[in-house]
C-alpha cells in the first residue's frame, strides 16, 4: 500500500467508505468525491489529523458540469467545487471534489481553516455563483459589483456580440455611479479608531507605482498606512472563457499573454497538461529546447523586475541597463522563434520548429557577457546601502505563514522542498537547481535582505547555469 492509498483508506475508514468515491485520473493525483456537508471536516482532517499533513490549500475552484456527457463513474453533479491540497512532507497532492445541484449552490466556507481561501471562494462566487456560507465578505472580486450573471457558467455569453447592443440609460448610469461610491465597510476597513478619523486614498488603478492596472485602497492614520486592500479585477481578461471557443491548438497564443513578460513560460504548463491528458510523449530534443527557451524568458522577466524594482526605490539608472540586456536576450528569441514577447512557439508534442543554424553561438555570446553584468547589478542595486535600508526586513514571512497562505516561489523563506525541483516534469536535469531562498541575517551579510534577495538569487544563480547545461550535449534529432 503506497502513501496515497493509505490516505484514501484512512479517510474512508474515518468518514465511511460509502461516502467517499475514488475517481481515476490521468495525472496520478488522488481525487476523492465527498458529500458537501462533510467537505470541511475532511479537509480539516487532511490538514491537522494525519501525519505528514496536507497543509497547503494550493487551489480552490469550480466546474460547470451541466453540459458534461461522459461522467465515467463520477457522481451526478451540476456544479463541482474542487479543493486541491499539497503536502510538502509527502511531496504529494490530493484533490477533494464535492457535487452540487443547480438549485442548491452552497457549501460551507473554509476561510477559518485556510486564510488563503478568502479570495478563492470570492472568485468561485463571482465566476460560478456558488455561495460559501460563513465567508466574512463574500462579494465580487474580478467583475464589477453591478455585473449580471457569472461569466464561467456555460450559459453566460462568451463574446460581446452575443450580449446585444450596449445601452446606458439614465437610471442605469445612476445605479453605476452609486455602486462606485466608496464605503470603507465594503472593503473591511473602519472609519474611526483610537480617537482619530482615518483617511482613505486610492493608489491606482493607473499609477506609475503599480506597473499595470491595479487599484490599492489605503487606510491612512496621518502619514502611516494602517491597511492596504488590493482591487485586482482590473487584471482579469477572461482567458478561461475564451478557451471555451478555441481548439486545443489555437488556444496556445492566448497563454503567452497570461503573464505578458514570460512568453513561452506560459505555453509550458498548458501544453504539458494537454500532453498528459492525451498521453503524448515529447522527444528529448524538444524537451531540452523548451527548457532553454523557458529559462531565457525567465531571465527576460527578471530583468524587467530588477530594473523597475530599483526604479520604485529611487534608483533611476538600473532600469536602462536591464532593459538593454533584455533586448540582447530578445535578439536570441527572435532568431529562434521569429517573434519577441509573445512568440506562441511551443506546440502540443514539442515546439514549432528546430533550432536555427548558429543558435549556439548566440547563446554562448550571451552567457559570456551576462554574468559580468550580474556582478555589476549586484553592486549597483543589491549592495546599495540606500536600497538595503529600504528593503531589509520588509515583506518578511515565516515558513508557517507562507504555508498557510499557499505562497510559492522566491519569497524569502527556506523550505525543505522546492516545488520546481520536487514535481518538475520538464526535464530530469531541472531537478539539479538549488532552491532560491533568503533569510534574515546580520548587517554584515548584505545578501541576506529577505524577499528582494530571494528573487534576485532565483534569476541569477539558476538561469545562466541551466542555459549552459542545455547547450552540450543537446539530444540529437529524431
Amino acid at each position: 500500500m503506497n502513501e496515497q492509498t493509505g490516505v484514501t483508506a484512512s479517510i474512508q475508514e474515518r468518514f465511511g467508505q460509502d461516502q467517499i468515491i475514488v475517481q481515476p485520473t490521468c495525472d496520478g493525483i488522488t481525487t476523492l468525491w465527498v458529500p458537501f456537508a462533510k467537505a470541511p471536516e475532511i479537509l480539516r482532517y487532511l490538514k491537522e489529523g494525519i501525519s505528514e499533513p496536507f497543509r497547503v490549500l494550493y487551489d480552490l475552484t469550480a466546474i460547470d458540469e451541466r453540459t458534461r456527457s461522459h461522467r465515467q463513474g463520477q457522481p451526478e453533479s451540476d456544479f463541482t467545487v474542487v479543493y486541491h491540497l499539497l503536502s510538502y512532507e509527502r511531496n504529494a497532492d490530493i484533490r477533494i471534489k464535492t457535487a452540487l445541484e443547480e438549485d442548491r449552490l452552497s457549501v460551507p466556507s473554509i476561510t477559518g481553516l485556510w486564510p488563503s481561501a478568502d479570495w478563492y471562494e470570492r472568485e468561485a462566487w463571482d465566476m460560478f455563483g456558488i455561495r460559501f456560507e460563513g465567508h466574512p465578505r463574500l462579494r465580487r472580486i474580478l467583475m464589477p459589483a453591478t455585473w449580471k450573471g457569472h461569466p464561467l457558467r456555460k450559459d453566460h455569453p462568451a463574446r460581446a456580440t452575443e450580449m446585444g447592443p450596449f445601452e446606458l440609460p439614465e437610471a442605469k448610469l445612476d445605479a453605476e455611479e452609486e455602486a462606485l461610491q466608496f464605503r470603507p465597510e465594503d472593503w473591511g476597513l473602519t472609519r474611526y479608531g483610537a480617537g482619530t478619523e482615518f483617511m482613505f486614498l486610492n493608489l491606482g488603478p493607473q499609477h506609475p507605482g503599480t506597473h499595470g492596472p491595479l487599484r490599492i485602497v489605503l487606510e491612512l492614520d496621518g502619514e502611516e498606512i494602517r491597511q492596504a486592500v488590493p482591487d485586482i479585477g482590473f487584471h482579469h481578461r477572461g482567458a478561461e472563457k475564451m478557451g471555451e471557443r478555441q481548439s486545443w491548438h489555437t488556444y496556445i497564443p492566448y497563454t503567452d499573454r497570461i503573464d505578458y513578460l514570460s512568453g513561452v513560460m506560459n505555453n509550458f504548463p498548458y501544453v504539458l497538461a494537454v500532453e498528459q491528458l492525451a498521453g503524448i510523449t515529447v522527444p528529448d530534443r524538444a524537451r531540452v529546447i523548451r527548457i532553454m527557451m523557458a529559462e531565457l524568458f525567465r531571465i527576460i522577466s527578471h530583468l524587467v523586475w530588477y530594473g523597475t524594482f530599483a526604479l520604485d526605490l529611487g534608483a533611476m539608472s538600473p532600469v536602462f541597463y536591464t532593459f538593454n540586456d533584455r533586448e540582447r536576450a530578445f535578439h536570441i528569441v527572435e532568431a529562434v522563434c521569429g517573434g519577441r514577447m509573445h512568440p506562441a512557439w511551443f506546440r502540443i508534442g514539442g515546439v514549432a520548429q528546430d533550432l536555427p543554424r548558429g543558435w549556439d553561438r548566440l547563446i554562448r555570446e550571451f552567457l559570456d557577457y551576462f554574468p559580468k553584468r550580474l556582478a555589476e547589478y549586484d553592486g549597483m542595486i543589491m549592495r546599495n546601502r540606500i536600497l538595503k535600508a529600504r528593503t531589509k526586513g520588509v515583506g518578511v514571512c515565516t515558513l508557517d505563514e507562507a504555508v498557510e497562505w499557499g505562497i510559492t516561489g522566491s519569497n524569502g523563506i527556506s523550505a525543505r522542498n522546492d516545488l520546481t525541483r520536487a514535481t518538475t516534469r520538464w526535464s530530469s536535469r531541472s531537478r539539479r537547481r538549488r532552491a532560491a531562498t533568503a533569510t534574515r541575517g546580520p548587517s554584515s551579510a548584505p545578501r541576506r535582505c529577505t524577499r528582494a534577495c530571494a528573487s534576485s538569487d532565483s534569476a541569477w544563480r539558476t538561469c545562466p547555469r541551466v542555459l549552459t547545461n542545455r547547450i552540450t550535449p543537446l539530444p540529437p534529432r529524431r
